[in-house]
């Protein structure tokens, strides 16, 4: 019901600064349009899209929004409204950018805009990033259940609950997938990756100058799991993953 996904939208007031951070754990720059009056930046590893925005959303409380792209969202808006959604900005017209926010359990800000705002590049070839691959999109909960009964009616499905290496349960879609992690040591959402080397790949990143942190749940071993904090403070968890 929301659409297609088009990006991880984060306020990132010296979008050169991030650019160059994500650019050398490997990402690459997606061509964008001018939709956007400040400065706009995408950076991809071929699976996720980080949206970098020059202004913040003032009439958000949330760091990170997910942001995805409907056609004909004025049509749309009613569906949505009939299956929980409660909007707190709506911009629609015949002679503007047709755009909606919502803020989801968390709380988390969810964007909807009638066209997309850049153009995802042609790879022909993989992309290979020291992060690993992305795997889900995680938000802190207290519990599960209000996160299950908001996005499976927006066309989510959620799976049994994992208790290792934490308490999570995952939402998937086509893509993107929503984790529910039940702890309190994440204080803000995180984009998770994972390998089945993440070790390897921390020693490669610490040799290379970033500084990683044990700032995760007490169960992830620091000597395989870690966070890495992007200049504009999105944090990226680096996972160590099942064999």
């Amino acid at each position: 019901m929301l659409g297609r996904f088009l990006e991880i939208s984060v306020y990132a007031p010296d979008i050169q600064r991030s650019l160059e951070f994500y650019r050398a754990l490997g990402f690459e720059s997606a061509s964008v349009g001018e939709v956007w009056s400040y400065p706009y930046a995408v950076v991809t590893d071929g699976r996720l899209f980080i949206g970098l925005h020059g202004a913040a959303n003032q009439e958000s409380q949330s760091p990170i929004a997910l942001t995805f792209v409907l056609p004909q969202l004025s049509a749309a808006i009613d569906d949505l409204e009939r299956a929980g959604v409660h909007f707190d900005q709506l911009q629609l017209g015949a002679e503007s950018f047709n755009q909606a926010a919502f803020s989801a359990p968390g709380p988390q800000r969810v964007n909807l805009l009638e066209a997309r705002t850049f153009s995802p590049p042609n790879f022909d070839r993989a992309i290979a990033t020291v992060c690993g691959y992305f795997s889900e999109y995680a938000l802190p909960v207290r519990d599960a259940a209000p996160g299950r009964a908001f996005w499976e009616p927006l066309g989510f499905v959620a799976l049994e609950e994992e208790t290792h290496p934490v308490p999570r349960t995952t939402l998937t879609s086509d893509l993107i997938n929503l984790g529910l992690y039940r702890t309190r040591a994440l204080r803000q959402p995180v984009l998770v990756f994972e390998d089945v080397d993440m070790g390897e790949r921390l020693a490669r990143l610490r040799d290379r100058g970033f500084p990683l942190s044990d700032d995760m749940p007490d169960s992830l071993d620091a000597a395989t799991n870690g966070i890495l904090t992007a200049p504009e403070g999105t944090r990226l968890l680096l996972l160590q993953a099942e064999e």
